[in-house]
């Protein structure tokens, strides 16, 4: 088998590090690994199948032989870098929002739209979506497959490893100083986040929404390839270390129950379905974390349309909502477009 010069570009982050790991634990044919990181990261070491391999700075020199990039530095990085990495022959497959909306940059779940990943040759980038619209997508894609999709209104209740592994240790703080009677200190949210909910994830704009919640609109109607899905988000900070859940409301244009839902999504690619609520069974953010399915049950008939149904949806987000796509993504390039 062929193997690959991989670079991880942010490596030393929550999803970098979970990056690393993805593609040692799928096997990825990878030839040379570099890891790249900011200055103050130089000299840290990660393990990759039992070697200890240095991190390097983060330049524009970096990427020279590199075959493919995992970008996920954080976006005004990944806006420097990215086209840099493209121009030297990389193709880059960027984790951060920098470029999940431009038209000639492909925007790719694999289970959903593999093919666009051939678009990749119009400017050598592939952009890895949103956490929170993966799973959502990966849910809906074989549903709108069989009964056109004509509305999706979600919420979702969103782990605070979405926002890093600052907000991580900010979580595990205040717990221990809430128990310890110690003054709470708060520098990643606005708010407590401990024992607290905040419906704010992003900035906000004009509108009211937020950028994340205008994120699952747009990118869900990019990756579906369908502008006349109607989609509106609310989407809310809680205190779950790892696993986004998601309260998925749908509405179609033609019949589609819960058992037949059911049946679909049962054989559907990357999903878990439980679903027996007489048994206590559902998806749980605690029994997601470290796995790479999209969990979907609470499947119900919504009896105020025609023709609707809830969910609940459940992802590691750092996995299925990050790096096990972008790796997963890397793997289907390899393998029918490189």
């Amino acid at each position: 088998m062929k193997q690959y010069n991989v670079a991880v570009a942010g490596a030393t982050g929550a999803v970098g590090n979970e990056m690393v790991k993805v593609l040692e634990e799928r096997n990825f044919p990878v030839k040379n690994l570099t890891l790249l990181a900011s200055s103050r990261s130089v000299g840290k070491t990660m393990s990759f199948h039992g070697k200890d391999v240095k991190v390097e700075e983060l330049k524009e020199d970096s990427f020279k032989g590199i075959d493919i990039g995992l970008f996920s530095p954080g976006g005004s990085v990944s806006l420097k870098f990215a086209p840099i990495a493209a121009a030297s022959g990389c193709v880059v497959i960027d984790n951060t929002s920098a470029f999940r909306m431009a038209p000639d940059i492909p925007l790719v779940v694999p289970e959903v739209n593999e093919h666009a990943i051939a678009e990749h040759k119009k400017r050598g980038i592939i952009s890895n979506p949103n956490c929170s619209t993966i799973q959502m997508v990966v849910a809906l894609k074989p549903l709108h497959d069989v009964a056109k999709i004509k509305r999706v209104v979600v919420s979702t209740y969103q782990a605070v490893s979405g926002t890093g592994q600052k907000a991580i240790r900010e979580l595990e703080n205040q717990v221990l100083a809430i128990y310890n009677m110690k003054p709470i200190e708060k520098k990643v949210y606005p708010h407590q986040i401990a024992f607290n909910i905040l419906p704010h994830i992003d900035s906000f704009l004009e509108s009211g929404y937020t950028k994340e919640e205008m994120k699952m609109v747009n990118e869900t109607k990019k990756i579906l390839e369908d502008d006349n899905i109607a989609v509106t988000a609310t989407t809310v900070r809680v205190p779950v270390f790892y696993g986004h859940s998601e309260s998925v409301n749908v509405e179609f244009e033609s019949e589609m129950t819960p058992d037949m839902a059911r049946e679909i999504l049962a054989r559907a690619p990357g999903i878990k379905l439980v679903d027996d609520p007489s048994k206590n069974l559902y998806p749980l953010a605690l029994e997601a974390a470290g796995k790479d399915d999209t969990y979907v049950g609470r499947i119900r008939l919504d009896d105020t349309v025609k023709y609707g149904l809830n969910m609940w949806v459940v992802a590691d987000n750092i996995r299925k909502g990050a790096a096990l796509n972008a790796v997963q993504i890397a793997e289907s390039l390899i393998a029918k477009y490189l």
